[in-house]
């Protein structure tokens, strides 16, 4: 790899780990990660906050994703190298140094990042995503169906190997991040969608 797709990796990461979650919060006078799930992402600040916040901040996170590729192919890199960026802002939305390394779970961003780059994909998770939200009320059911169909359509459709592969390390990682809402899941203690935080904590 060049320097130059380097850097273009490097500035994808810098994209992906503006937290937008924590610093919507902050202008509230709340701690996102004091409050619910701790987790700096938009299904956290909808609990937290209400519709209004978590949706810009939704909509911050998918272009976060679509910026990181669409940057790549502006300076004329690969396909592949492009998708590598998309990574790279998926990793920096989860471990952010701005928030100590910490930060969401990737779904908004790597839904973007697999939108531009197939869009065909992209409107299969969408749709399967939100259908799946929609009769479970569960947010990271939906993140993890969504996810998984990504996987299945990049094969079905016969996609480059290279895309398949980004596709699966993209959906590896949004199932790690979900781990403790699988474990949630299976006991029965998941909240839903709709359900709010006990308390917000206040910044001082």
């Amino acid at each position: 790899m060049s320097l130059f797709a380097v850097l273009a990796v490097l500035i994808a990461y810098v994209i992906g780990a503006v937290p937008a979650a924590a610093w919507v919060a902050r202008s509230r006078g709340v701690d996102i990660r004091q409050v619910g799930s701790g987790n700096s992402g938009a299904t956290n600040v909808l609990r937290s906050l209400g519709k209004g916040p978590a949706l810009a901040v939704a909509a911050f996170d998918i272009l976060k994703g679509v910026l990181a590729v669409v940057i790549a192919r502006a300076l004329h890199l690969d396909e592949p190298v492009a998708a590598l960026c998309g990574v790279a802002a998926v990793v920096g939305h989860n471990f952010s140094p701005f928030l100590r390394f910490r930060g969401g779970k990737g779904v908004a961003t790597s839904f973007g990042v697999i939108a531009v780059l197939d869009p065909l994909v992209g409107a299969g998770v969408a749709a399967l995503a939100i259908f799946c939200m929609w009769l479970t009320r569960f947010v990271s059911a939906g993140s993890i169906v969504g996810a998984l169909a990504a996987v299945v359509l990049s094969l079905s459709l016969a996609r480059p190997l290279w895309l398949s592969l980004v596709i699966a390390a993209l959906v590896a990682l949004l199932i790690w991040q979900h781990r403790e809402n699988v474990r949630k899941l299976q006991a029965g203690t998941e909240r839903r969608l709709g359900e709010k935080t006990a308390g917000k904590k206040v910044l001082n």
